[in-house]
């Protein structure tokens, strides 16, 4: 995680780096020696743990520190790509959720209109008596 957010913070030193795996291997070894322990495995007192002596760069040493950073960057973009999945996957639930609404909306309308209409006829026309305007001249005499 440490190597990893200082590459992401642009971080490019190659001493840095090589520290970086060092500490990762050494990590790694202790994780395994603590996870065999763990499982009720006990290690020998003259079997300890094999941290390496020199930083990794040399021999085997180097290709699996080497190793371990492709496997690094292989996690990093895992975790990336998943990352966009969920994104990807939220946006579609929400896409999909807005439907759904609008829908649901959509339909209480149309109900809503629909007991409108059958108010209307069981009621009747509700149409006021026409008003006639006053007469305009007197009524002429007989």
């Amino acid at each position: 995680a440490l190597r990893l957010s200082y590459l992401r913070a642009g971080g490019h030193d190659p001493a840095i780096l090589d520290q970086l795996l060092h500490l990762q291997l050494e990590a790694t070894v202790l994780e395994k020696g603590t996870a065999g322990l763990r499982r009720g495995r006990r290690m020998a007192p003259e079997a300890p743990l094999a941290v390496p002596a020199e930083p990794p760069g040399t021999g085997t040493q180097g290709l699996d520190a080497a190793l371990l950073a492709v496997e690094l960057e292989n996690w990093r973009l895992e975790d990336e790509v998943l990352a966009l999945k969920v994104r990807r996957e939220r946006r579609a639930d929400a896409g999909s959720r807005a439907a759904q609404r609008h829908s649901e909306e959509l339909a209480q309308l149309q109900a809503e209109v629909g007991i409108l209409r059958c108010h209307a006829e069981q009621t009747g026309p509700q149409l006021s008596p026409p008003v006639l305007p006053p007469p305009v001249a007197l009524p002429l005499p007989p």
